[in-house]
C-alpha cells in the first residue's frame, strides 16, 4: 500500500485527505515528466526544480549548519509545510531562489528595540517598567527631534508616545509615524486617557490608558503567537519571551563556531585582568550549547546550555552577579559548581547586536567566593558594551560585502 492502513472514525477522513493529495501530486509529477519529454526537455531537470528537501538537504544546499537552515525555515524565510508526521519540507526551487537573490529576500528579525517618547517627568515610570522586560532594549526621549533621528536609524519593534502632556504638539508626530511606510512593521502605541484626546488616532495606532497597559501590550507582542522554540517546562533555566527571534539574530551574526578573533580575545583578557579573575569568557547561547567565542583560563570550547550561568545574564538589563554559586539554589547543583572546576563567583553583562537582541554575554568567573563592587560592575558593563560594538561592526561588514557581491553579479 502507498499509505498506512486507514483507521476508523475521524482519522479515516484525515487519511483520505492525505491519500487524495498524494495521488494528485503523483499525477502532476507524471504529467510534468510527460510534458518535459514532449517538449524535448530533460525530465530530471524538471524534477530538480520541484524537488522536495528536508532541513538537512536545505542546509547542505545553502552551505550552512542544519540549525541555521531550521531557523530560516521556521522563521518563514524559506516557504515550507509540514508532513503528516510533523516534519518540515521545502521545495528546492524556493531554496535556489533565496541563493540567487543573495539572501536579499530574507527578512531581518524584528528589532527588539522600543522607542518611548514622553515628558521628562513621566520617563522615570517608563524606565522602571521597561527594566522588568529584559527582552527589549528601551530608548527613551523627551525630545521629539532626537526620537525621530533614533527611529529612522533603528526601525524599532514598537514606538510608544505618551499623550499626558503636550497632546496637540504630538498629533503631527503620531500621524507622520502612522503614515511612514518604513515603519510598517513597527507597532504604534498612544498612552493617555480618552478624555485627553480631542482628535481621532490613526487606525493602526493602538491606544491604552496607562504606561502599565502599554508595557503589558508590548510584552504580548514580543512573545508573539508562534510556538516557543524551547519549552520552559522542565528546563533548569529561564528563557526569553522572544527566544526564537533571539536565536535567529544570533545565527545572523555569523559568530557561532567562528575562529578566534583578537578583538574579542583582547576584551576577555582585559576583563580577567581588571577584575583579577582566573577565567573570563564571551559566551553565545544556542538552543543546546553555550559556545565560547573567546575564553581566558578555560580549556573547554563549549558546555551544554543547561550549565550556563549566562542564561540568567541574557535576561538582565545590567550586570548579573552571584557572590557564591554554591550557596545559590539556582546554581548549587550545576556540575561546574558541584564538581570540578568548582566555580564559586560569577559576574556577567549582556552582549547585544545592532537590533537590540541579546546574543550572549561577557563574564568573569572565580573559584573562590567574592563580592562585586561598583567599579568592577561598571568595568564589566563597559567591556560588554565594547563587545556589542564588535558584534555590530562584524554584522555591518557582512552586509557591505553582500552588497558588493550583489553589485558584482549585476555587472555585465
Amino acid at each position: 500500500m502507498l499509505l498506512p492502513p486507514l483507521r476508523e472514525g475521524a482519522e479515516y477522513q484525515i487519511y483520505q485527505i492525505y491519500q487524495i493529495r498524494f495521488f494528485v501530486i503523483l499525477v502532476c509529477f507524471c504529467a510534468r515528466q510527460q510534458f518535459g519529454r514532449a517538449n524535448g526537455k530533460d525530465a530530471s531537470m524538471i524534477n530538480a526544480e520541484k524537488d522536495i528537501l528536508t532541513t538537512a538537504d536545505t542546509a547542505k544546499l545553502l552551505g550552512v549548519s542544519v540549525r541555521t537552515a531550521q531557523l530560516l525555515i521556521e522563521g518563514g524565510t524559506i516557504p515550507s509545510w509540514k508532513t503528516p508526521g510533523g516534519h518540515r519540507r521545502v521545495y528546492r526551487a524556493d531554496v535556489m531562489a533565496l541563493i540567487e537573490s543573495g539572501g536579499r529576500s530574507a527578512p531581518a528579525p524584528t528589532s527588539s528595540t522600543v522607542v518611548i517618547i514622553a515628558a521628562a517627568v513621566r520617563l522615570a515610570q517608563y524606565r522602571e517598567l521597561a527594566g522588568q522586560m529584559p527582552e527589549c532594549t528601551a530608548e527613551m526621549f523627551d525630545d521629539i527631534l532626537a526620537a525621530l533621528v533614533s527611529i529612522g536609524a533603528m526601525k524599532p519593534h514598537a514606538i510608544i508616545v505618551d499623550l499626558e502632556d503636550a497632546v496637540a504638539e504630538l498629533k503631527p508626530l503620531i500621524e507622520s509615524l502612522a503614515e511612514n511606510p518604513a515603519l510598517a512593521q513597527s507597532r504604534l502605541l498612544a498612552v493617555g486617557r480618552p478624555s485627553a484626546l480631542s482628535w481621532e488616532l490613526p487606525a493602526r495606532v493602538m491606544r491604552v490608558a496607562s504606561p502599565g497597559e502599554a508595557m503589558a501590550a508590548l510584552r504580548k507582542w514580543i512573545g508573539g503567537d508562534e510556538e516557543p522554540i524551547l519549552e520552559q517546562d522542565g528546563l533548569p533555566y529561564p528563557i526569553a519571551l522572544n527566544e526564537r527571534q533571539r536565536l535567529v539574530a544570533l545565527e545572523r551574526t555569523g559568530l557561532l563556531d567562528s575562529p578566534p578573533e583578537e578583538a574579542f580575545d583582547r576584551l576577555t583578557w582585559l576583563a580577567a585582568q581588571s577584575l583579577d579573575t582566573p577565567i573570563a569568557l564571551m559566551t553565545l547561547l544556542t538552543p543546546t550549547r553555550q559556545w565560547f567565542k573567546s575564553r581566558i583560563g578555560l580549556d573547554l570550547p563549549e558546555t551544554p546550555r543547561s550549565w550556563a550561568f549566562c542564561n540568567h545574564t541574557i535576561l538582565q538589563r545590567q550586570v548579573f552577579s552571584v557572590p557564591d554559586l554554591s550557596r545559590d539554589s539556582r546554581f548549587a547543583d550545576n556540575p561546574a559548581v558541584r564538581g570540578e572546576p568548582g566555580f564559586r563567583f560569577y559576574a556577567g553583562a549582556p552582549v547585544h547586536d545592532d537590533e537590540g537582541f541579546v546574543v550572549g554575554s561577557l563574564c568573569v568567573i572565580d573559584q573562590k567566593p567574592r563580592t562585586l563592587d561598583e567599579r568592577e560592575a561598571r568595568t564589566i558593563e563597559a567591556l560588554a558594551a565594547l563587545a556589542s560594538d564588535e558584534v555590530r561592526l562584524r554584522k555591518m561588514d557582512r552586509k557591505l560585502r553582500e552588497m558588493q557581491r550583489a553589485k558584482d553579479r549585476a555587472r555585465p
